[in-house]
Formats: C-alpha cells, structure tokens, sequence
C-alpha cells in the first residue's frame, strides 16, 4: 500500500508500551491510538506482550485488528525492540497488515546485542540476535523540530517515513500518536496496578 502523505487526512496508529522494570508482573501494557493528521484521536485500542518474550509481533496485529478499521494509513511504533527485548518483525507485521510500518526510537545507541548476550543464555540469545539482526539499521532523521530521532521501516522509505512524521508533529521529537499512546498505556498500567493491590 502506497502512503500519500500529500493527503490532507490521513491516519496513523501510534502504538506504546509500558511495563514496570521492578515489577514480578511478566506483561506489559500496550496501546494504540488512531489519531487524523489533524490531531484528532478517534480510536484507542490495548494489547499486552510478554517481558522478555517474543509475542511483541503478534501483540501489535492484535492490537490493530481489534480496532476493526479500514481507515489507517500507517503505523507509527514508539521503539521495535520493546517489553525487555520482545522484538518487534517489521516485515512481518508489514506483509501480515499491508500498512507501512515506520518504527522510532528517540536515542542513540550502540546496538543491543551485548545486552541481549547478558540478559538470555544459548538458543534463546541466539534466536534474539538472529530477529534484532533482521532489523536492520537505523536511519537517523531530522525533523522539522530540530530533533533527531532513528528510523527502520517497512512497506515504504526514510523519505517518506520522515514526511509522515513530521505530519504528526507539534514539537520536540516524539510524533502525538506514540506520545498519546504511551500515556495510555502508562495510565492502564497503573490502573491494573491499583486494581490487582
């Protein structure tokens, strides 16, 4: 599916995470946020992935089908290696969803592949640096803030994917969708918190 960032409306779903580091809870909470180019929410939607695990993929195909729209024209991800290194398959979510997938993340790294050799031992360590190693590089993107933030994405390119950001926008480096969608997902991850004490 081609994007048309040109378009005067087009929507994204901005999904996030939250998870408490410190917590036995092996879940994390996600969150999705339809949101028009004009800013204006008009869908949310919630999921969970497992810490540590390997369900982040499905997690977010779930997320996006339980939202029952035909209207998205692009998913925004606030980070493709979340919940503890649960890594998120572009091209899978891409082929599965036929929607240009444009994930970021807001800081510079080195790569994870020393913290994924301390934090799994032997086949499991092995599987995760095979699916990180998939991912690909990072594009480091300038947007019209000022702000730097780093780019993979599938079903389109780094021209694009910067547009499309930018679209979504108001300051700083984070696009409104994943900003409104990591505030929900926090703000569900207390109130399940609150409930479960």
């Amino acid at each position: 599916m081609r994007l048309h960032v040109e378009k005067k409306a087009i929507r994204a779903l901005g999904v996030a995470e939250s998870f408490r580091r410190s917590s036995s809870s092996s879940r994390a909470v996600l969150a999705g946020v339809v949101m028009r180019s004009d800013l204006v929410v008009d869908g949310v939607a919630y999921s969970n992935t497992t810490v540590k695990g390997d369900d982040a993929t499905d997690a977010v195909i779930r997320l996006y089908r339980a939202l029952n729209r035909n209207d998205i024209n692009v998913i925004m991800l606030g980070g493709v290696v979340i919940s503890m290194y649960n890594i998120i398959d572009l091209d899978r979510l891409y082929s599965t969803l036929s929607l240009p997938i444009v994930g970021v993340t807001f800081e510079e790294s080195k790569g994870l592949e020393e913290h994924i050799r301390r934090v799994f031992q032997g086949e499991e360590a092995e599987m995760k640096l095979e699916a990180y190693k998939r991912l690909g590089a990072r594009s480091k993107v300038m947007l019209k803030t000022g702000h730097h933030v780093y780019v993979r994405c599938a079903g389109t390119n780094i021209r694009v994917a910067k547009r499309v950001l930018n679209k979504f926008l108001l300051q700083g480096s984070v696009p409104e969708p994943i900003k409104v969608a990591r505030l929900l997902a926090r703000a569900m991850l207390n109130y399940l918190s609150d409930v479960t004490v």
